[in-house]
């Protein structure tokens, strides 16, 4: 035999099954993610592999596929040695597939099935009925496919099918069309990937002078090295001389008894998918966490949308009004009480005074802060677009739209969730600070000093009015006592609030602060859950996805 098949490599079922298994974690992976069209070839092999190595791995499933008029159903029958497969020269003759099974048909019964081929289709050669010559066949299921040049579209259609279950391929071409450019663009060139399990035969070489059949060989290995399948077995045949098939056999021989044809074909078409999609997952790109420069303009962006200046301004006014009544003349608190809190009419937690139970931070339903205006929506939208330009920045192309897709997945949950965090945020009103205990404290005391010095300076004038000895009242120098606690009870309870206004300011801004911190710190939560998690999750199923496809990738 001058040819025989090729054994670059030697498959182990064991690792083609991990490397299916790591197509199908990709494919897992980038689904929802990549275009359902980049995913088609992977779910078809996971599915196709999965099958067959389920399947009967003792048997070998070889197809003879071939132009009209090449002779394939004559070598079918030749090699059956009885006539299974009708022979003609109408086109197309070969319509549906025949198999011939060497040994029990029952153990290859659901590989059929799983091929399609019909029960009446099929037909088997015993070795203990036809002799030992037959016993290095066993386990061989030999397929005579349509024609793949039919003017029928079916029958093109159905070979396609085939082509993609069958373990091995023996191309029967002759010496009339063995150059034609359909069998070697559409067919013979898709197989470069395949060459281990890929025989071609000159078939009807016996048309041909005896001399001119090594150069015919020889321009068929050349067409053959053009397409890709440097090295495959090229034979010479002729169905009606027995001779002439012996190579053929033999090299069937060869395929059946190494079991190998169905593993390497798989491989093959696990090789041929893994590199397909290799670069939707590019070579080294390194992912890294969303900017945080982007995170925060995402932030600054949901704050504005979110109304926190309206409620830090709010909270400041807030922190006035309730020191105002805190710290006050006690004479004129009652007034401030009259005024509405700051936060209450924007029904936000703690919108009543320090010390009420209202002020305890229960969120609302739903504040009554404005709705974003235009700029702020726009700018959340483009603040949305730049995390997910920047994520996706150093992913290949094929991943950006996801990451886009991603990134707006929750966009239309924001206004509600924005407001829902504003509601929900402590902003840390509610106690009464010390030293508005002390000040309030204070005006109580000069106040009653100066409503005791009143009440002892009328006390004094009533009894005047009513002729009673008058009262003799202790002077400080030569101010009377009462005098001295009525003026120095307003003057003071007037200075005091004159001096703790500048600090009631300071105080304010400083809650305001604390109060922008606390609800940034809630929006950037949003953000982070709305917005930014999501593209997390692409990012991470891309690593997960660049790995599985390392694992199948062929030489790892």
């Amino acid at each position: 035999m001058r040819d025989a098949l090729r054994r670059d490599r030697w498959v182990d079922a064991d690792a083609l099954l991990d490397r299916v298994r790591a197509v199908d974690r990709f494919r897992h992976e980038a689904e929802g993610h990549l275009p359902d069209d980049l995913l088609v070839a992977a779910h078809t092999v996971v599915e196709r592999a999965g099958t067959r190595l389920a399947l009967s791995q003792d048997h070998t499933v070889v197809a003879l596929a071939g132009a009209t008029g090449s002779g394939k159903s004559s070598l079918f029958n030749a090699l059956a040695r009885i006539t299974l497969s009708p022979v003609g020269v109408r086109r197309p003759t070969t319509g549906v597939a025949y198999a011939c099974v060497w040994g029990a048909l029952d153990g290859a019964t659901k590989l059929l099935d799983w091929i399609g081929v019909l029960p009446r289709h099929r037909f088997v050669r015993e070795s203990v009925l036809d002799g030992d010559d037959e016993a290095p066949l066993h386990g061989l299921v030999l397929l005579d496919l349509p024609d793949f040049d039919s003017v029928k579209r079916a029958h093109r259609i159905e070979v396609d099918r085939l082509l993609g279950l069958v373990d091995l391929v023996v191309w029967v071409v002759d010496p009339q069309k063995y150059a034609d450019r359909v069998v070697h663009s559409a067919y013979l060139r898709q197989f470069h990937r395949h060459r281990d399990v890929t025989v071609v035969v000159l078939n009807q070489s016996d048309r041909l002078p005896p001399a001119e059949v090594p150069r015919v060989l020889a321009d068929l290995r050349r067409l053959l090295e053009a397409d890709g399948l440097t090295g495959v077995p090229v034979l010479a045949t002729s169905a009606g001389d027995r001779p002439a098939i012996t190579d053929l056999r033999a090299t069937l021989e060869q395929a059946v008894a190494e079991r190998q044809a169905a593993l390497l074909r798989l491989s093959g078409d696990v090789d041929a998918v893994a590199e397909r999609l290799a670069p939707v997952v590019g070579a080294g790109t390194d992912v890294a966490e969303v900017d945080r420069t982007v995170v925060r303009q995402l932030t600054a962006a949901l704050a504005a949308s979110a109304g926190v200046p309206a409620v830090a301004d709010a909270a400041t006014q807030a922190y006035r009004h309730r020191a105002g009544a805190a710290t006050g003349w006690p004479l004129v608190r009652g007034w401030r009480r009259l005024r509405p809190d700051p936060l209450r009419r924007l029904h936000l937690p703690g919108g009543g005074s320090a010390g009420d139970p209202a002020a305890t931070p229960v969120p609302p339903a739903a504040t009554s802060l404005p709705d974003p205006t235009v700029a702020q929506r726009s700018a959340v939208g483009l603040a949305v677009r730049a995390v997910a330009d920047r994520a996706g920045a150093a992913l290949p192309e094929a991943w950006r739209p996801a990451v886009g897709a991603a990134a707006r997945s929750r966009l239309g949950d924001l206004p509600d969730a924005l407001d829902r965090a504003v509601a929900g945020t402590d902003l840390g009103l509610g106690r009464r600070p010390v030293w508005w205990r002390v000040v309030g404290g204070w005006q109580w005391l000069v106040t009653l000093a100066a409503l005791g010095g009143l009440g002892w300076l009328v006390l004094g004038y009533l009894l005047r009015v009513l002729g009673l000895p008058a009262l003799d009242y202790p002077r400080v120098g030569v101010v009377p006592v009462p005098t001295l606690l009525l003026l120095g009870g307003l003057s003071l309870g007037l200075l005091t609030g004159l001096l703790v206004k500048p600090v009631t300011g300071w105080a304010a801004g400083r809650a305001r602060r604390r109060v922008e911190k606390r609800l940034r710190e809630a929006v950037h939560t949003v953000g982070q859950e709305y917005v930014v998690t999501p593209v997390h999750e692409v990012l991470r199923s891309f690593v997960r996805a660049r790995e599985a496809l390392a694992e199948a990738l062929p030489g790892r």
